[in-house]
């Protein structure tokens, strides 16, 4: 596993500083063409403030679960779900992600009691589901960190 934690004055973006990005990546290098199976981010983004991550002491765990431990986290299927009718500030639920959520990306908001173990099982199948793909990509002929040119 490879953790991306941008800091002030990194090369990284601005807007990323303090959030965290998780990633397969056995080489130790930060993939350039995927995106990571899961993040941590402490602010409201432009398009996504939902959550209401600028109130203090308010994070959000993202993870990428696909279409089928979607429906069991969440209760219904990815393309089912209107994000403009969940309160995606409630905290301690999986919610679906509310921008990637069509994507099977599910979030919770500062989790607690009610989902942090079940939000470990699901980074540790994220985690074995990024490393299937950048294994298979591998076999096919990819480079070593799973980059696609």
């Amino acid at each position: 596993m490879l953790e991306l934690a941008p800091r002030a004055g990194s090369e990284h973006p601005e807007l990323s500083w303090g959030d965290y990005f998780f990633f397969y990546a056995p080489d130790g290098e930060v993939p350039r063409n995927r995106q990571p199976y899961a993040t941590i981010v402490t602010k409201d983004y432009p398009e996504d403030t939902g959550s209401r991550l600028s109130a203090p002491d308010r994070w959000r765990l993202n993870i990428h679960v696909g279409p089928a431990t979607f429906l069991g986290l969440v209760g219904r299927p990815p393309a089912s779900i209107d994000p403009a009718a969940v309160d995606h500030g409630v905290t301690d639920v999986f919610l679906p992600h509310p921008l990637y959520g069509a994507q099977g990306w599910v979030a919770v908001v500062n989790p607690g009691p009610a989902t942090t173990d079940r939000a470990l099982e699901a980074l540790h199948e994220a985690y074995l589901a990024d490393r299937r793909r950048v294994e298979r990509r591998r076999s096919r002929g990819g480079t070593r960190s799973g980059r696609e040119g």
